[in-house]
């Protein structure tokens, strides 16, 4: 499997799972564990930025953040809309990137000033394993209050037949895709 396929595959999950994860948090009621919808949102619109950020960095833009997060929150459905055009934009760019320019590192410089480097491909895979960090984050946090396996709705695409995997073949398969990109750079 290629960068570029495995990648595709990723971003298309990542998709799927921020908008059914904001889908559950815009059902919860806002005053019931106020606190830990909040830090939900919160943790969702710091997946979202992180998201724009890096997006402007693979193009060579300037994101605008001073931050890794904003002070304001959207509510669920701004929020829902705004990752869904971003999740919608990667999608798009792998789409298009040549496997040369996936390749190419490109300098930065991190919002806390910091310099970083990665190629663009170490940047998408970076998006795509943040955001699973934190959704995973989300999930623990709401699932002792809400009834929801820590990863089980998170992790099975709504396709009809489609199994849920065990912990232990989620991290399985995790590792598995790690290897793979990590074979992909070689």
């Amino acid at each position: 499997m290629s960068a570029r396929t495995l990648l595709k595959s990723l971003l298309v999950y990542q998709a799927w799972a921020n908008d059914e994860l904001l889908e559950k948090l815009a059902g919860l009621d806002p005053h019931d564990n106020e606190m830990k919808r909040l830090a939900a949102l919160r943790l969702m619109n710091h997946i979202h930025v992180v998201s724009r950020i890096f997006a402007a960095r693979v193009t060579g833009a300037d994101h605008g953040y001073a931050s890794d997060n904003t002070e304001e929150t959207l509510e669920p459905a701004e929020l829902r809309a705004a990752m869904a055009e971003s999740d919608r934009w990667y999608l798009d760019y792998i789409e298009t990137v040549s496997k040369q320019r996936l390749a190419q590192p490109v300098a930065f410089t991190f919002t806390d000033g910091d310099k970083g480097c990665m190629t663009r491909q170490e940047m998408l895979t970076h998006v795509v394993l943040h955001g699973g960090y934190h959704r995973g984050e989300i999930g623990r946090m709401l699932g002792a209050d809400r009834g929801l396996a820590a990863l089980g709705y998170l992790c099975r695409p709504s396709a009809p037949g489609r199994a849920v995997a065990s912990p232990a073949r989620q991290a399985r398969a995790a590792r598995r895709m790690i290897r793979q990109l990590l074979e992909c750079e070689q």
